[in-house]
């Protein structure tokens, strides 16, 4: 259910920072899906680590969970300290280079339809950080084009199947 939940916001929060890109938020208010998806995923990897069911494979999933985080809270500190995001730029190519072996081991292990769309999902993010790494560190004028991934992964990855673990519709 956490996995539902966390998934519902980071589709948000993907849709909306591309639709952002593509100017159609404002600097001064896309910081609060940023803020509010970045409590929501923190709140979940903290269960995941810390809780009373807390397991090996639950802190995995804390850790990588905080890579989501992390960025999030980071493109809403930007939008306050007006930076030119090329931190954030090459913290999203760690993030992408991490996600590969995470989107190979899921896709490896996958024995469901579920656990093949969510190695997939991976795959996505990690092109999607590649993207923030190009537009945001190299400086390349692609945010469009990232925007446009954005908007798509935020309803494919995140809240589609957020949606659908939330109602027992996938497990």
């Amino acid at each position: 259910m956490l996995l539902g939940f966390s998934l519902l916001y980071v589709g948000a929060v993907l849709c909306l920072n591309g639709l952002w890109l593509l100017g159609r938020i404002g600097d001064r208010e896309i910081w609060v899906i940023n803020v509010f998806s970045g409590f929501v995923t923190l709140l979940i990897a903290l269960q995941l680590a810390f809780g009373p069911d807390a397991d090996p494979e639950s802190v995995k999933g804390a850790a990588l969970l905080l890579l989501f985080t992390f960025t999030y809270f980071w493109v809403a500190f930007n939008r306050f300290n007006g930076s030119d995001g090329r931190g954030l730029g090459w913290f999203s190519l760690f993030v992408s280079i991490t996600a590969v072996p995470v989107a190979v081991d899921a896709l490896m292990h996958a024995q469901t339809p579920w656990g093949l769309w969510l190695g997939l999902c991976w795959v996505a993010w990690s092109g999607l950080w590649l993207l923030f790494f190009i537009l945001l560190a190299l400086q390349k004028p692609i945010v469009r084009l990232t925007g446009a991934v954005a908007v798509a992964e935020g309803v494919l990855t995140g809240w589609l199947p957020g949606y659908l673990l939330l109602n027992g519709l996938i497990r």
